[in-house]
């Protein structure tokens, strides 16, 4: 999943633990979700969100992959 966070995050001037530190997770939380090696939960997708004041949707970026359901 494809992430916002840097360029919202550069808006705001804020670095991984200014962002950490108003979700409540580490610094290390943000990096894996902006590198995309971890994927919020809706809980945390949605504070993240509230944040920058955006939709889930206009933070996080879904692509759907060849393995993903298909309906027949």
């Amino acid at each position: 999943m494809k992430t916002r966070l840097r360029v919202l995050r550069a808006e705001k001037e804020w670095s991984q633990a200014d962002l950490a530190d108003a979700v409540g997770v580490t610094r290390q939380c943000i990096n894996a979700v902006e590198t995309g090696k971890y994927e919020p939960g809706l809980d945390l997708a949605f504070k993240i969100a509230r944040i920058f004041g955006k939709n889930v949707e206009e933070v996080f970026l879904y692509e759907e992959s060849e393995t993903s359901f298909k309906r027949q």
